[in-house]
């Protein structure tokens, strides 16, 4: 990992679990998790959101402005609003993106879940899903929360990454082993 990378990672990570830990003694982990939604969602759908919290161009005093009626517009919650203002203040909205990961980890944490991501040649049905998840669940022994995607170029078959550990099934990899072994054979 890259130093700037895990000087953000740090940093959000710091973030994150001062804000968890303020949103379960509250018992409002449920609107945190609502919260983390709205601003995934602006992420992926707003490049004036991302120009505000990546640009150095903004004002400590824009950012925080800017970043204090986007949270009252999206109706966050009252920690992480000030959480928000407090980074702007700080210069560190920067690592928004890195923070919602975090918090998203340490919730799925607390309630004993596992992210699973996986991609797919084709969308899974949501019987398919659930098969899947039901599985996964046998062999991690926690709550499966599938993160699923769409790359047509597997050509078929499932990529699945649960924690550190991958699963690729996938008919593109199975055509690169095969091509591999024949040139060492040949």
């Amino acid at each position: 990992m890259s130093e700037p990378a895990s000087i953000s990672t740090g940093i959000a990570t710091r973030y994150a679990t001062a804000i968890f830990e303020i949103a379960n003694e509250d018992k409002a982990v449920t609107s945190l998790e609502a919260d983390i939604d709205a601003l995934q969602a602006a992420q992926a759908d707003s490049s004036d959101f991302n120009a505000l919290i990546h640009s150095p161009v903004y004002t400590r005093d824009e950012q925080g402005a800017a970043i204090t009626a986007i949270a009252a517009k999206m109706g966050l919650s009252a920690t992480m609003a000030n959480t928000l203002a407090l980074m702007a203040q700080k210069r560190r909205l920067f690592v928004l993106p890195q923070l919602l990961t975090s918090l998203q980890a340490l919730i799925a944490e607390a309630k004993g879940e596992v992210t699973a991501e996986v991609t797919s040649a084709k969308e899974l049905t949501k019987t398919q899903a659930d098969k899947l998840a039901k599985t996964l669940k046998a062999s991690t022994g926690k709550d499966v929360k599938l993160k699923t995607s769409v790359d047509d170029s597997l050509i078929g078959g499932l990529v699945v990454k649960v924690g550190s550990r991958m699963i690729d099934t996938s008919i593109r990899s199975k055509l690169n082993s095969l091509q591999n072994a024949m040139k060492e054979v040949g």
